[in-house]
């Protein structure tokens, strides 16, 4: 019986000091902050698995929402999404740190055309993700006319049907292009005449949207919106009737990276993050999912037909047209805030 009682007190002994021993092993993590609705969830599982670093994930709508809660601090991101602009703005004011590129040897698979840009000339601190245009998405089941320039966004008869999107930068770029001036123009008459053609425009606006723009177009909600390139290859997947333009007056050529904020608390795991997300067939599987083009050429030929030879996705430069890649406004953000405020205050 006395034997029993210590067998039965050791196998307890045992439980207890496994639990223990399990609870006290901190398993390493990464906090990630990207855009919503552009990853495929399942990679970040992929990653938690090979590695070992378990992913926390969370989301931002805008550049702009990104970079206040960066500026401000007390959050603690390893790996943040922010656009070619926003780069240039936190590479400036000493937000980012540089990455080890021999952590990173999936870098020499990224297309030569998409590093050192103007934006972080020596990609010392960001790793190219996605890329693509703005451009419109229209309905043809509703508009039956010839969509081909941003001043179709401003026809009556789409009164009530056009979605413009949620975004400072993008939304005045429009109204810019649409009058001949370039979207990285410092000239503030320039910035005024797009705020007055923006409030010009907003009795025919249904509304200002973000991640909600999707949604809203494939069910037919709107006849006409301002769209990013990858979310229209994806709602025209799901609704045949949506076509895709890039404006005649020309568009913004866009890049989203991966980049280190000072603050991160693990880089090295926020190397292997990126690394991974930089692999063609990690890259390809997520293309696949989100509907965004990858900069890695092993990746796109991973990719189905329908995707790689898509226009969308993947237009040549002739398809693109006149493009120009934003840069930093900060030195006037100022009057981009004072406008952006009061284009979206008018009644």
């Amino acid at each position: 019986m006395k034997k029993q009682r210590i067998s039965i007190l050791l196998v307890l002994l045992i439980i207890l000091t496994t639990v223990v021993t399990g609870c006290g092993e901190k398993k390493p993590s990464i906090n990630v902050y990207n855009w919503g609705d552009y990853i495929d969830r399942e990679i970040l599982e992929d990653f938690e698995k090979e590695y070992g670093i378990k992913v926390k994930y969370d989301t931002f709508a805008t550049n702009e929402d990104l970079y206040v809660k960066i500026k401000q601090g007390g959050s603690s991101f390893d790996v943040i999404f922010p656009s070619d602009y926003m780069i240039e703005r936190m590479i400036r004011e000493d937000l980012l740190t540089k990455i080890d590129k021999a952590n990173i040897p999936n870098l020499t698979k990224v297309e030569d055309r998409f590093l050192n840009l103007a934006y972080d000339p020596n990609n010392e601190y960001s790793v190219p993700y996605m890329w693509g245009t703005v451009g419109i998405l229209y309905n043809k089941s509703m508009i039956s006319e010839k969509i081909d320039g941003w001043e179709d966004l401003w026809n009556e008869k789409y009164k009530g049907q056009i979605f413009m999107l949620d975004s400072q930068r993008d939304t005045l770029a429009v109204a810019l292009k649409k009058l001949g001036y370039s979207m990285n123009t410092r000239n503030t008459d320039e910035l005024e005449a797009a705020k007055v053609e923006l409030i010009k425009q907003k009795p025919l606006v249904d509304a200002y949207l973000g991640d909600e723009i999707k949604d809203a177009m494939v069910s037919g909600d709107g006849a006409i919106a301002v769209v990013w390139s990858g979310d229209a290859v994806e709602m025209m997947r799901q609704n045949s009737d949506l076509e895709y333009v890039i404006p005649k007056e020309g568009t913004n050529l866009w890049f989203d990276a991966m980049v280190i904020p000072k603050s991160a608390k693990n880089k090295e795991g926020a190397e292997a993050f990126i690394n991974f997300l930089s692999r063609p067939d990690i890259a390809a599987k997520n293309a696949e999912y989100i509907g965004y083009s990858i900069p890695i050429p092993e990746g796109v030929n991973m990719l189905s037909n329908e995707l790689k030879d898509n226009p969308v996705a993947y237009p040549t430069d002739e398809e693109m047209g006149d493009v120009e890649i934003f840069k930093d406004p900060m030195d006037i953000i100022q009057v981009y805030d004072r406008i952006w405020t009061e284009i979206k205050s008018e009644e």
